[in-house]
């Protein structure tokens, strides 16, 4: 059965803004952490951890980086293991009060972006993705 072109060009857009919409969180949080570094660290030496600044540049670089490198479908599957590498410890250090409503919903919400991220490092960005584009390959 063949899909019809303007299906495929539909599917690759809807393909590509998913991708955005799953890295946008990341793109903000690394901004975030840049505008309130020291509140950041204070935060983060809070739940023990030792080298506080050089965890939160590696933080901050693995979240806009990764989350860049996604958005423009340019070596996206490098993004999402750096969103996922950053993911693990993220959601095991600060996210596992389970008493606590919120934690639990944010280890969850972490949860469902490390599936996420784990379909970009298997399946790519899409058609729609400067990966595929300087491939020559086109993607549905």
């Amino acid at each position: 059965m063949e899909i019809k072109p303007q299906k495929r060009i539909f599917v690759g857009l809807l393909v590509l803004t998913c991708v955005i919409l799953l890295v946008l969180i990341f793109l903000q949080s690394g901004i975030g952490k840049i505008g309130n570094f020291e509140g950041t660290a204070k935060y983060m030496a809070s739940y023990g951890m030792p080298y506080t600044t050089l965890f939160l540049v590696g933080a901050i670089f693995f979240e806009l980086v990764g989350s860049i490198t996604v958005i423009l479908g340019y070596f996206t599957r490098f993004g999402a293991f750096l969103l996922i590498i950053f993911l693990i410890p993220t959601t095991l250090i600060f996210h596992t009060n389970f008493a606590d409503p919120m934690q639990k919903i944010n280890f969850m919400k972490n949860v469902s972006m490390f599936g996420g991220c784990l379909i970009l490092l298997m399946a790519g960005a899409g058609r729609f993705s400067l990966d595929s584009l300087l491939s020559g390959r086109k993607k549905g």
